[in-house]
């Protein structure tokens, strides 16, 4: 038996089970788990593990599609767009956006541990979402040892030193509420949603596995086993994310962003418990922690409770600043290509390094969400509209800053991250032709700018996404705890709104020059396999 010196508990989700069942094991009844969401990676908002073992990226906010005019009722749709523009500004012109929505507001506060704690009320429903954000993921870990981070999160669902494996999960299922957690690669996250009445339990179950997990080398063994499986399901089996996994590695040539974040599948079979326990004796302290608490609960209660369950842990070592490798300036044109019998559809995509809200200069981060709305946020983008409404050579084309503050996205990142375009051909449409034209698109904002009215509608749709974002409780602690857990504050978040108002036509078109340069690019493209 392998424990740490002080550490805790949970359980696996039903994709661990599947795969335990195929090596024999036993499955036992789950805590209902909260469904996953698996977009496009060029939709997404950067790679994170999910217990149900799919990279998943957090659903993206988009509230309000503006219709697109017809001549003999243009003055009328353009008067509504300035109506909804000033409607949505006017909406968070005088008080914080990520206030609750209800009768309190965003309270945050560090408990004497160290831990930070934020408590999001919202009276609406009896349900409380509690999350703990460990600040370690994938680009934490050492060279050789890729997927540790996720390796540790699948083990913290097994015994304690108080509890046996799999009383979370039971406990949860019994008050009908769910349990989850993922893998970043800045953040390591676990997540119950449960009754108000359970808060308490819950804080005790994770203020336990945080410093006192047990772990014997039969389980090590077989939870290794589950992730090598993992991996063969949705990573190697998969065409579209082996690709997107040798973009990264050829993208960033010295940023830690490279490795994917359940590891290479050598460095996972040579994981050990040993491994797994110097990452959680070094980063799963409580001075290295964020609390997140959204629901119905006020800021009283959840500081009494996390003062008698997190606040008897004792505080860790202070640890180092997370200084990583610096990416070097690139000056070459790279492109990866990948050919498969399994794909039908040729799709490209093509991406930059660019500053992340971390690492920009003030303004910069906020020009790039709305640079890549603009471009390629949906069906009023000019990507979307020139090259499937207007040429008809795509059936899907847009555009993504990965990093963003989006409201759902939580997808802050600590370094610096990338901008993606992307685009399916349509019919006999050349893939070639598409890509360049997709790339004219880009060098049009970097010659011309954008228009007011644009930028105008832009900020509308990313201002009022923050109001639409109250709505949802899970959402407002994810945008909160990623946040925090990439260095950011409470402040940075509740002051987006007035930072994207911000924005003018020149940043954009002088960010768009700067970084969206053809020949600092890398280049996948998915291509199908042909017999000759």
């Amino acid at each position: 038996m392998i424990s740490a010196k002080n550490t805790a508990a949970s359980s696996p989700d039903a994709f661990k089970d599947d795969v335990r069942a195929g090596l024999g094991k036993t499955k036992t009844a789950r805590a209902r788990r909260r469904p996953s969401t698996h977009l496009l990676s060029e939709r997404g908002a950067g790679p994170q593990r999910l217990q149900n073992g799919k990279q998943i990226t957090w659903p993206r906010y988009s509230p309000v599609t503006l219709p697109q005019a017809k001549p003999s009722i243009r003055l009328g749709l353009r008067w509504l767009c300035r109506a909804f523009i000033a409607t949505a500004l006017a909406l968070t012109s005088t008080t914080a956006v990520l206030a609750a929505s209800d009768d309190g507001k965003v309270t945050d506060f560090v408990l004497d541990n160290g831990m930070q704690v934020v408590v999001i009320p919202d009276h609406r429903a009896p349900i409380v979402t509690h999350m703990v954000w460990y600040k370690v993921g994938s680009a934490d870990e050492q060279p050789g040892s890729s997927g540790l981070a996720h390796f540790l999160e699948h083990l913290m669902f097994k015994a304690t030193s108080n509890h046996a494996a799999g009383e979370l999960d039971r406990a949860a299922a019994a008050m009908g509420g769910s349990i989850n957690g993922f893998t970043s690669s800045d953040y390591t996250a676990y997540i119950e949603t449960v009754p108000p009445s359970g808060l308490a339990e819950m804080m005790s179950f994770e203020a336990d596995r945080m410093r006192n997990l047990t772990l014997s080398q039969e389980v090590i063994n077989t939870e290794r086993d589950v992730i090598l499986e993992e991996r063969r399901m949705t990573t190697d089996s998969d065409p579209a994310a082996v690709l997107e996994e040798e973009v990264d590695a050829t993208l960033w040539q010295n940023q830690p962003y490279r490795m994917p974040t359940i590891g290479w599948m050598a460095e996972v079979a040579r994981l050990s418990g040993a491994d797994a326990f110097s990452l959680y004796d070094k980063y799963y302290q409580p001075n290295n922690a964020v609390l997140v608490v959204s629901g119905d609960v006020d800021p009283e209660t959840v500081k009494a409770l996390a003062e008698m369950t997190y606040g008897k842990v004792a505080r860790g070592p202070d640890l180092p600043p997370r200084n990583r490798p610096v990416e070097p300036t690139q000056d070459t044109k790279r492109a990866v290509l990948l050919s498969d019998v399994r794909i039908s559809v040729p799709r490209f995509s093509t991406h930059w390094v660019v500053p992340s809200y971390h690492t920009a200069k003030p303004g910069e981060a906020e020009a790039l969400d709305l640079l890549a709305e603009i471009l390629g946020g949906g069906d009023g983008s000019r990507l979307y509209q020139a090259l499937v409404v207007e040429q008809g050579i795509a059936t899907e084309a847009g555009a993504h800053f990965h990093g963003t503050m989006l409201p759902g996205a939580g997808s802050a990142v600590l370094d610096a991250t990338k901008f993606t375009i992307y685009g399916v051909p349509r019919g006999d449409a050349k893939l070639t032709d598409l890509k360049a034209a997709a790339e004219a698109e880009v060098a049009r904002i970097a010659s011309n700018g954008v228009s007011d009215d644009e930028l105008d509608r832009a900020k509308a749709r990313y201002v009022s996404s923050m109001i639409f974002a109250q709505d949802d409780q899970d959402t407002m602690a994810i945008i909160y705890g990623s946040t925090l857990a990439a260095g950011g504050s409470v402040k940075d978040v509740q002051e987006w709104p007035d930072r994207i108002r911000k924005v003018t036509a020149s940043q954009i078109q002088a960010l768009a020059a700067r970084y969206l340069v053809p020949g600092r690019s890398t280049t996948g493209y998915l291509l199908p396999k042909t017999e000759k």
